[in-house]
């Protein structure tokens, strides 16, 4: 660490003269698409891609390096559900090291390489507790067993005498670091503690920079901010090399995120080859191998599944690690996504990511969905979508918007949708709506709706709000009234709500303008909903809501609850349930087939 601290002083004059990242492009270098301009490609061998295809294809996260440098923990739903895994880092099959039907996460080795410890929750509660397991396989064993408590993200300390965590009881709203002693379990809250010894020069995000997020080097002693990029793109810090010679950062332009190292010394950057698409870093606490002389990244795009890939310093090539997509999925034609950018009502532009299928005659005929993102605090990327990719392959041509109040295009924008949730950002939505139709692929009477969390609420409030626009819905775990999720929902994100629409006495004309149970009997779409049991960001209650109102008024609506789901499905099983059920209402109530 001592050369971490001499390398980065000695180069923050340089720093302050050289950005690493000198870029002038950014949101507002954006070029309006023309709609006709979109094609639609042929290809003899497309096919509907089977669910169990997509379904059975695997996921790979939330890795972590050996000491020794040899192997790699991951978490991987080969098994049908999401538990810990190993693999040797110069590639091999892997090995399962942990059996649940829960899910688990956030594994780390010890330093001496004998345990990994690991987040697991209960049916989706995310009441986590943390476990350990040894590195070699046998008994799992729950270090916390607190119920009424959240334990995330443990680190260890360099003398693996100590666990830090993330905790947070089930109704508080902000997290605390607590030490675990990992011989003898004890829990010791942490509050304040600094020493000169414990000062470091630290690589941190920041939109100080104009309100777009740029990365930089901070001397935590001296209080100076050296800028590593210039951008107005959305840049993320990674890690430093552990003999401090290097950074890593990620560029996200407008949904494709690249991967950057950057040699301190000379802070000029180098891409590092993978293909487009979404690229990161992807092990903790560092994506840097314990010798520093390899990284491992993770890679996926609209056409390919996540896998982690090992960057090599030394020759500067890239090798796949991981092998998620089954053979028959790597044979069917995907139909690739494309960044585009429309005008929305007032003026403003956002871009969204567009998939055409394949053979389609420019004709007005073909059906298609609008696709909302979660957040409001998100962003569509060119990530895999498996629910996606079952909806291309099966004619829909489908759009998902990045509408005002995502991140990726600037604090401004961020926050154009304050006090306005389902105001401008659903004109946003009805406009991408807009797009499709001026393409002259799309028949307006033909445009479904579907999305999850906010993207369920978004898919509420157009149905009520925007009632002509919308043939068919499906909401998954979706906002109806913003009150009473201010009674059922986490603490936390009763904060984060506020945060968006004000006090809820005094702003209480914004809670109900901004709820989709003002305009639910203004609905003519049929709707299906999709909810999990135990979700604890919208709870249950929420959906039930959806389902009296519409049966009341004698809408078409149908719903089905998953038990021992969260937010978000995680059993393979629900997963392609909740996938079935939203391909037929869509094939139903858009194509007319039974």
């Amino acid at each position: 660490m001592k050369s971490l601290r001499n390398a980065c002083s000695s180069f923050l004059f340089l720093l302050t003269c050289v950005s690493a990242v000198a870029q002038t492009s950014g949101p507002d270098t954006r070029q309006i698409s023309d709609p006709k301009a979109i094609a639609s490609a042929s290809n003899p061998n497309a096919r509907p891609i089977p669910i169990d295809d997509l379904y059975f294809t695997r996921n790979v996260s939330s890795a972590s390096w050996s000491p020794d440098g040899k192997e790699i923990a991951f978490t991987t739903n080969i098994s049908g559900r999401s538990n810990l895994w190993k693999v040797n880092a110069d590639g091999a099959w892997p090995i399962q090291l942990t059996q649940s039907d829960e899910r688990q996460l956030g594994e780390t080795f010890s330093p001496d390489g004998k345990w990994i410890v690991f987040q697991q929750d209960t049916g989706g509660n995310e009441l986590w507790d943390v476990f350990a397991v040894p590195s070699g396989g046998g008994e799992v064993i729950n270090l916390t067993n607190t119920p009424e408590i959240r334990e995330e993200s443990p680190r260890w300390s360099p003398d693996g005498k100590t666990i830090a965590l993330n905790t947070k009881p089930k109704d508080g709203t902000v997290y605390d670091i607590t030490l675990m002693d990992w011989a003898t379990r004890k829990m010791t809250p942490l509050t304040h503690e600094g020493t000169p010894d414990h000062v470091w020069p630290l690589l941190i995000t920041s939109n100080e920079k104009g309100g777009y997020q740029n990365v930089g080097l901070l001397d935590s002693a001296g209080k100076k901010l050296a800028w590593v990029t210039e951008t107005k793109w959305e840049a993320g810090s990674g890690d430093f090399s552990p003999d401090g010679k290097w950074i890593t950062y990620t560029i996200n332009a407008d949904g494709r995120v690249d991967t950057f190292i950057a040699d301190i010394a000379t802070m000029r950057p180098e891409k590092i080859p993978v293909a487009g698409g979404v690229n990161g870093f992807a092990a903790y606490p560092s994506s840097f191998s314990p010798s520093g002389d390899r990284l491992l990244l993770s890679h996926e795009s609209s056409v390919e599944p996540g896998d982690f890939w090992v960057y090599d310093l030394s020759s500067r090539k890239t090798r796949q690690l991981t092998y998620s997509a089954i053979a028959s999925l790597n044979s069917a034609p995907r139909a690739p996504s494309q960044v585009i950018s429309y005008k929305s009502f007032d003026g403003k532009t956002i871009s969204a990511l567009l998939w055409i299928p394949f053979n389609l005659n420019r004709d007005g005929s073909n059906p298609a969905l609008v696709l909302p993102h979660g957040g409001p605090t998100g962003q569509s990327a060119d990530y895999w979508s498996r629910r996606v990719a079952a909806f291309v392959s099966r004619g829909y041509v489908c759009i998902e918007p990045n509408v005002r109040g995502s991140t990726g295009y600037g604090v401004e924008f961020q926050k154009a949708n304050y006090k306005d949730l389902g105001g401008g950002d659903l004109q946003d939505e009805v406009y991408a709506a807009k797009f499709l139709e001026a393409t002259g692929y799309v028949n307006p009477k033909k445009i479904g709706i579907t999305g999850g969390s906010y993207g369920g609420f978004m898919t509420l409030m157009a149905i009520g709000k925007t009632p002509d626009v919308w043939a068919a819905g499906v909401e998954l775990y979706g906002i109806i009234d913003w009150m009473t999720m201010l009674q059922h929902s986490d603490p936390e994100l009763q904060q984060y709500e506020k945060s968006l629409l004000g006090d809820p006495v005094k702003d209480r004309s914004v809670y109900d303008a901004a709820s989709p149970i003002t305009y639910i009997h203004s609905v003519k779409a049929p709707l299906l909903v999709l909810q999990g049991d135990n979700d604890p960001r919208v709870p249950k209650e929420e959906a039930e809501q959806v389902v009296t109102l519409l049966k009341k008024d004698g809408k078409t609506v149908d719903a089905h609850y998953y038990a021992n789901e969260g937010h978000g499905f995680e059993k393979r099983e629900n997963q392609i349930d909740s996938i079935r059920r939203t391909v037929a209402w869509f094939d139903k109530y858009l194509k007319g087939t039974n």
